[in-house]
């Protein structure tokens, strides 16, 4: 087994204690009560371990990648360590068991299984929900890890009060290793519209990690265009269509999440994703509050690689229409969702198509798959301090594999309930129990051409159960959780040949997550710790044995201080240790496929990482702000727990290890706004 004796226990008393009480969250959207300094910004019915980032955050730690966006969320964490290959992780659990959505618009599929399937720019985030675990009926389609949700800025988040044109141009500097520079223009245009356009470019050389080694493999270009217009059609009526279309190439390994030594090639890679949503919000009664998403999603990756020039793309099509009713101490939100999914591959050139023909490999492969779901969910305030929340959705899926002729549907209900009592106006008590179910998706575009479904294959189901204390005053917030979540019916290839999708068991995901803040005058202090056993059938779960469903990592304790020193200036301080894992049991498959005699070891070292930064605003306004930051400031040499461990001592196994995180690096950021 992977953990420590500590860790066990206390995921058994997490066990224990959520058993007992019988509580899983659910979910719900509250208002964010303090834009930049409250360790939950969302308040969910049933839950206390959901969390909200904001511009402020991003822009003081000057995010450039989905790690950095997540950077200081215990729950959630990123590996693969180069932008293309980062893979997002909920206590655990792989992005491909979360939904995941940009403005509402699902973000689904995988292109490459040594790539990540979730990209977005930080200038562009408004907000950032992350809801951990399977919760409410208004989660989505396939939530069974949980939910994170983003949302792009708009040009009325930019403007300043009064104002009806702006502009912002913005160049960070960053010592490990590149550049990135970012333009935008926003404009009210009349009483109701507004328009933002938006332009980022990011140069980025070979990294150097801790010890001073160049990380091959790791320099890419990126580039994001992005407009958006938003209106106000009438009273209470209001639209906003977006548009986003980014870009990342590099010459990359033909792994990009695995360390790439001097003597293997590199292979020209090249990721798009384009992006269409149209959003709705109508208040017209209590009874009639209606928001429709309205979204299309192509995403491209071109590999040349040791098979020729080979192409994967993926689109996805669909709406979420949903209404709010509110009857007295009921809010009633009942909504229906429907997606269309497709995924084709196969030689991007005439003379890899040759090559295919000639070897008589499949040339052009397909899946077709689609999801429809219908569901409600209830907020009833019983009294004033109990609220009670309570809801089902029915999910259908659908699955077509055009070049084998093979169909698979599955279908299901998922019910929820979860409670919120208010022990005193400062005192919390929070608990709920959740399900949901996710039938297969549409497949990795790059082993496409090899893959084929049981015919008998059943939807994997998830119970999730929560329960949590939260106290929060003017002056100090905290908060203590204990959660189960078990996905039964698990989908996943483990054949070790011909790539097969069957039902292999079941995963489970337990632990503890504590947080506590301190805010008073002009110093902010935060402290967290998640404990967290990820395990599939009973085993330790390996993000390179298990990739597509999760990976294992050490308990991960972090704090944090900040400090305004006067209206102008203002200083941070983020620390966070990850303990070690040792004698981490892996290869059990390839045991019972007689590929080696014994199961094997790894150990995942612990590190500690130090992040620092300092925001200086001269003006008396925000119009011209110089940002200082030093991630990894003392050197750590380090591989993330959520990167593909390192297997290099196990023979036959020698090339598989993740690429280390990158060494210190300044990041130095000036904008100015017009």
């Amino acid at each position: 087994m992977s953990n420590s004796g500590t860790k066990s226990n206390t995921c058994a008393l997490a066990l224990a204690v959520a058993g007992a009480l019988g509580g899983q969250a659910a979910h719900g959207d509250d208002a964010q009560t303090d834009a930049d300094k409250s360790i939950e910004t969302v308040v969910v019915v049933g839950r206390s371990t959901n969390t909200e980032i904001t511009p402020m955050e991003l822009e003081k730690q000057q995010a450039n990648d989905l790690a950095d966006v997540f950077r200081h969320i215990p729950a959630v964490t990123v590996g693969g360590s180069l932008g293309i290959a980062q893979k997002v992780y909920i206590r655990g659990m792989e992005d491909t068991l979360l939904n995941i959505t940009v403005d509402g618009a699902p973000q689904t599929s995988t292109l490459f299984h040594h790539i990540g399937r979730v990209s977005i720019e930080p200038e562009l985030l408004q907000k950032v929900e992350v809801q951990a675990g399977a919760g409410e009926a208004t989660s989505g389609a396939g939530a069974i890890g949980g939910t994170i949700r983003f949302n792009t800025k708009s040009a009325r988040d930019l403007l300043e009060r009064g104002e009806t044109v702006g502009a912002m141009v913005k160049g960070n500097y960053f010592s490990n290793n590149g550049y990135k520079g970012s333009a935008s223009v926003y404009s009210q245009v009349g009483a109701g519209l507004g328009v933002l356009a938006s332009y980022t470019a990011v140069e980025r050389d070979n990294m150097e990690d801790g010890n001073g080694d160049e990380i091959r493999a790791t320099d890419a270009d990126q580039s994001l265009a992005f407009v958006k217009l938003n209106s106000q059609i009438a009273d209470n009526h209001r639209m906003t269509l977006s548009y986003e279309a980014r870009e990342e190439s590099g010459l990359l390994g033909r792994r990009p999440n695995w360390v790439v030594t001097q003597e293997e090639p590199l292979y020209p890679m090249e990721g798009e994703r384009n992006t269409l949503v149209f959003n709705y919000t109508g208040r017209v009664s209590a009874a009639l509050n209606v928001e429709a998403t309205l979204y299309d999603t192509t995403s491209d990756l071109v590999q040349d690689g040791p098979y020729g020039l080979y192409n994967g793309q993926t689109q996805s099509t669909g709406f979420d229409i949903r209404n709010s009713s509110h009857l007295g101490t009921h809010t009633l939100t009942y909504g229906i969702e429907a997606r269309e999914d497709t995924v084709e591959a196969g030689p991007a050139d005439d003379e890899t198509l040759q090559m295919y023909l000639d070897e008589g490999w499949d040339t052009f492969v397909s899946e077709s798959g689609s999801v429809l779901g219908v569901y409600a969910q209830n907020h009833w305030q019983i009294t004033a301090p109990l609220l009670l929340s309570f809801g089902l959705r029915y999910d259908s899926y659908s699955l077509e594999q055009e070049n084998y002729n093979a169909e698979i549907d599955s279908s299901g209900v998922s019910a929820n309930i979860g409670f919120s009592y208010a022990l005193t106006p400062d005192l919390k008590l929070v608990a709920g129990h959740a399900q949901a179910l996710r039938g297969k998706e549409i497949g990795d575009s790059f082993t496409l051409s090899d893959s084929t479904i049981d015919p008998d294959l059943e939807p994997e189901t998830v119970e999730n159960n929560e329960v949590g204390i939260e106290y929060n005053s003017q002056v100090v917030a905290a908060s203590a959780a204990v959660y189960q979540s078990t996905i039964s019916d698990v989908i996943y290839d483990q054949t070790g040949g011909p790539i097969y999708y069957e039902n292999i068991g079941e995963v489970t995901s337990s632990g503890i997550e504590l947080k506590s803040a301190f805010h008073l005058d002009q110093w902010y202090l935060a402290a967290s710790l998640s404990m967290n056993d990820t395990e599939i059938n009973g085993n330790a779960i390996d993000g390179y044995e298990h990739n597509g469903l999760g990976t294992s990592r050490g308990d991960t304790f972090g704090l944090e201080a900040s400090y305004n020193v006067n209206p102008h200036w203002e200083a941070g301080w983020n620390f966070t240790y990850v303990r070690k894992l040792a004698d981490v049991e892996v290869l059990h498959r390839s045991v019972e496929l007689d590929w080696i005699d014994n199961t094997q070891y790894i150990t995942r070292p612990s590190y500690k990482v130090h992040d620092i930064y300092l925001r200086w605003t001269p003006l008396n306004s925000d119009a011209l702000s110089f940002n200082l930051a030093v991630q990894n400031l003392f050197n750590e040499h380090y591989r993330d727990h959520s990167s593909v461990a390192d297997y290099s001592h196990i023979g036959g196994w020698e090339i598989v290890s993740g690429v280390y995180e990158a060494g210190r690096d300044i990041r130095l950021t000036a904008s100015y706004r017009f």
